[in-house]
């Protein structure tokens, strides 16, 4: 585990902005544990915005430690496991049934996850022995993890799986009823690790997993594992739980100086649309559009979209329809600019689509395999990692958030199929 990095209170201005987890200190003693995912505005807001609580030991605090995280989810486990360790005082006396979560994992041949309020003892009627990680502070924030997660490493949360597959079976989350025991339990395990923060120690088992399939020739199960691995590689490099970053005025001005610089233009951006299709196959296909209003997400301006176009799955088909349908609606603002999820053919099927009504409209396209950038009347794409970072930033949020939106639908809609 980390050590944090310790400043007085006169020095909260060289606190950092990223994501992680602080600590305010009165001596060698903790008082609170929190996680932020801006630690500098987080810790200010204490002392600046204190609440009742904030005011029982703010006046107390002399030392204020932090520990960068890579993502949110890793600054949520570590939080947890620093108040397990330290029990800071003022975590502690709040702490009670509704405050804290614990996820359960039963010690069964196939077992079982679920998140808890409260540790319970094994009784006569249920003798299933449980193992418990946490506590957790924020319950949304770990609901949103597990969901993601689950994905990654799918899992049962019921006692007994009907013989037929279940609905979560054909969204990707549950193992299904003929899973292989050993299999399963250690994804089970991969799970528990990474909940503990040992995200490192999974990375390195899933790599060597890989490779003793591939050396098999057990070519099916070596990607399998490998797609594991990417994926939770990308979780904990993107994943967003506790909200946004918050953008100021002054801050926003700066991005758009610089995407105006990459986009080559004088033409002020204020708002920007980023579009996104999911499909199984070309089944229930969905799309969504999201809007940012200067780097800020307005979900009062979110569409989806249900794909109307028949036949064989073509995401550039999709991806004409779904902006052919958005630009009907002259009751909608236009956007300054479009980000589509895709390469150069995405990238000239929309501009096809808004020439010659609305060639003030930029449009950007985000290729995933190499996070290539590509920008209309630009002949070479950009790696996104060699743009400023909060250029990089932005457009992974707004690819992320298009995407998390197109599938949310998606899988409502599948869901809905296989109830009815």
């Amino acid at each position: 585990m980390e050590k944090f990095k310790f400043l007085t209170k006169k020095e909260i201005s060289k606190l950092t902005k990223k994501t992680g987890v602080y600590a305010l200190q009165q001596g060698k003693g903790f008082l609170y544990i929190g996680k932020a995912n801006n630690i500098k505005e987080r810790v200010k807001s204490h002392f600046q915005k204190s609440n009742y609580r904030d005011n029982l030991f703010i006046n107390k605090v002399n030392k204020i430690g932090y520990i960068k995280t890579g993502s949110e989810i890793e600054a949520m486990i570590l939080e947890a496991n620093l108040i397990k360790k330290y029990r800071p005082k003022y975590n502690v006396i709040w702490r009670d049934d509704k405050n804290y979560f614990f996820v359960g994992i039963t010690k069964q041949n196939l077992p079982r996850i679920f998140i808890t309020h409260q540790i319970r003892q094994k009784t006569k009627k249920d003798k299933t022995q449980v193992k418990y990680i946490g506590p957790f502070v924020n319950g949304t924030a770990l609901k949103k993890t597990l969901k993601t997660l689950r994905r990654i490493f799918p899992y049962y949360t019921v006692k007994k799986h009907p013989k037929q597959l279940c609905p979560w079976c054909h969204l990707g989350l549950c193992p299904g009823p003929d899973t292989e025991k050993k299999e399963y339990k250690k994804d089970i395990k991969h799970l528990i690790s990474v909940l503990k923060g040992k995200s490192k120690t999974v990375l390195i088992n899933l790599k060597k997993q890989m490779k003793s399939a591939s050396n098999l020739q057990d070519y099916e199960k070596a990607a399998k594992v490998r797609d594991q691995m990417n994926a939770l590689q990308k979780t904990l490099s993107n994943a967003r739980i506790f909200g946004e970053i918050e953008i100021k005025k002054h801050d926003w001005k700066r991005i758009e100086k610089e995407l105006k610089k990459i986009l080559k233009t004088k033409k002020g951006i204020s708002k920007i649309e980023a579009y996104d299709i999911s499909n199984i196959q070309g089944q229930k296909a969905t799309g969504s559009m999201i809007t940012f209003v200067k780097g800020k997400p307005d979900t009062n301006l979110y569409r989806r979209f249900k794909i109307k176009v028949t036949g064989k799955p073509n995401d550039i088909i999709m991806i004409k329809e779904v902006l052919n349908r958005r630009l009907k609606h002259s009751e909608w603002d236009l956007p300054d600019l479009i980000l589509i999820d895709g390469g150069k053919a995405q990238l000239n099927i929309v501009s096809q689509c808004l020439l010659p009504r609305f060639k003030q409209i930029r449009v950007m396209a985000l290729a995933k395999k190499k996070n290539e950038l590509y920008i209309e009347n630009q002949k070479k794409p950009v790696l996104l990692k060699n743009l400023p970072r909060e250029i990089f930033n932005l457009v992974l949020q707004l690819r992320d958030e298009a995407h998390r939106f197109a599938i949310t639908y998606h899988k409502k809609l599948r869901l809905k199929g296989l109830l009815n």
